[in-house]
């Protein structure tokens, strides 16, 4: 009698019901609505989450490691007045504290380029390639040059560079703070092989020399050493007791530390 036995007078038009639509009239939204409310509160929990150990992992870097371009910014004056504060520190007449700026709402350090007082990887750098290519040359005078003796004195010289890198983060975990940069603690370090390489170069042109240069450098690096640390200890960690015997022995003992280091890497072939 009709055309569709599924169809009723007075209904033809009418989309057919959904039998489960009319037993859960609210399914289809809690359906359509649930991953929706899933997903944006996952990716608000993410975000935080990630974004609150980015900054986790960002402050602890930057808390031991520095951005190593920071070492290379340097010009012909700053090396100039660096290696007069290194080489002879009873003649440096201004502070020993680095100047600070504000950047990106954290207390930051102006580069060498701005700053002597600032650490720089370049002089240490190229103080332990002078020392390299004295060490050859002092060699050659000797009638000892090889490429292993040569290959000898650089890894002790690398070995020096990290018993220094040592002594000085030790120092500072035995005082109760270990927290400066690591590129800072190396670069202190590197330092050694201006006054090193100073020495071998006066022996090389007097002999006798060496034996007036080695201890008045070491007296020269102890001394620039214990006013660095101590300005690190007191400025930058803030656990430097002012009156603190402990802490006093213990500066001390790092720059008498400083005599057979350096007469120990300025020992070449046996001379």
């Amino acid at each position: 009698m009709y055309d569709n036995p599924g169809t009723r007078p007075g209904m033809q038009g009418m989309p057919p019901l959904n039998p489960q639509s009319q037993q859960n009239p609210f399914g289809n939204a809690f359906y359509t609505a649930g991953p929706g409310l899933i997903r944006t509160g996952l990716g608000a929990y993410g975000e935080k989450f990630f974004g609150s150990s980015s900054e986790f992992m960002q402050s602890n870097i930057s808390r031991y490691f520095s951005n190593p371009q920071y070492y290379f910014q340097v010009n012909d004056q700053y090396v100039k007045n660096k290696l007069k504060v290194v080489l002879f520190p009873f003649l440096h007449r201004g502070h020993w504290t680095r100047i600070s700026e504000p950047v990106a709402g954290r207390l930051s350090y102006k580069p060498p380029i701005y700053d002597i007082n600032a650490p720089d990887l370049y002089i240490p750098l190229m103080s332990f390639g002078t020392y390299v290519v004295l060490a050859g040359f002092t060699l050659g005078l000797l009638g000892k040059f090889s490429p292993e003796a040569l290959s000898m004195q650089f890894t002790r010289g690398l070995i020096g560079w990290v018993l220094q890198f040592v002594l000085l983060k030790g120092l500072l975990y035995s005082m109760g703070s270990g927290e400066a940069p690591l590129l800072d603690m190396f670069s202190y370090g590197g330092y050694a092989f201006t006054g090193i390489s100073l020495a071998i170069f006066g022996r090389i042109l007097w002999r006798y020399s060496y034996y007036f240069l080695m201890p008045w450098m070491c007296l020269c690096m102890g001394v620039f050493l214990v006013k660095t640390m101590k300005r690190v200890l007191f400025t930058e960690m803030r656990t430097y007791e002012k009156h603190s015997s402990r802490h006093h022995y213990l500066l001390l003992l790092m720059a008498v530390a400083q005599f057979p280091l350096f007469f120990w890497l300025g020992s070449i072939g046996g001379a």
